[in-house]
C-alpha cells in the first residue's frame, strides 16, 4: 500500500535560487510519514504517544528542484521492510499535475521503536508489526 499526501510549497520554503531549500524536503517527508503511520494503525492524534519511535537514519536523493507553484506536489510513503525493533519506509515526492508523473526526490527512512519513558530500544508490538507487515510494498 502506498499512502499519498499533498504538500503545498510555501513562500518561506523557497531559497535564493527560487526553488525549495533542500532542508524543506525533510519537512515534507516527515509530514507525510507521520500521517501515514497514524493512518496505518488507526490512531487518532499522536501516533508517537501510542507507538514511540525515533528516526535513526534518512537518506534523500534530490532528483530535480521543486518550484513554488500550485497545485500541490504529492508525497508517497510505503513500508519497505520490517525488523524486530525497527522498520524502513520509502518515500518520494512527485508531481502528478501534468500528463506525466515527474519524480522530484526519494527518501529512505529507518525508524527504531523505543520505550516512551526510558527511550530505550524496544521490540515492535504485535499490533505495530502486523500493521506494518500488512502494508509492505515496493513502490
Amino acid at each position: 500500500m502506498t499512502f499519498s499526501h499533498p504538500v503545498l510549497v510555501r513562500w518561506s520554503d523557497i531559497d535564493s535560487y527560487d526553488h525549495v531549500n533542500n532542508v524543506r524536503y525533510f519537512d515534507y517527508f516527515q509530514e507525510a510519514r507521520i500521517l501515514f503511520l497514524a493512518q496505518l494503525v488507526g490512531v487518532e492524534g499522536d501516533y508517537f504517544a501510542h507507538y514511540p519511535v525515533v528516526l535513526v537514519s534518512q537518506t534523500v536523493d534530490y532528483l530535480r528542484p521543486i518550484l513554488l507553484r500550485h497545485p500541490p506536489y504529492d508525497v508517497d510513503v510505503w513500508v519497505e521492510a520490517v525488523g524486530r525493533t525497527s522498520y524502513t519506509l520509502g518515500s518520494r515526492i512527485v508531481d502528478r499535475a501534468g500528463e506525466t508523473e515527474d519524480l522530484y526526490a526519494r527518501a529512505t527512512s529507518v525508524l527504531v521503536a523505543v520505550d516512551g519513558e526510558t527511550h530505550a530500544k524496544r521490540e515492535l508490538t504485535d499490533a505495530e508489526r502486523d500493521a506494518l507487515v500488512r502494508h509492505v510494498s515496493v513502490a
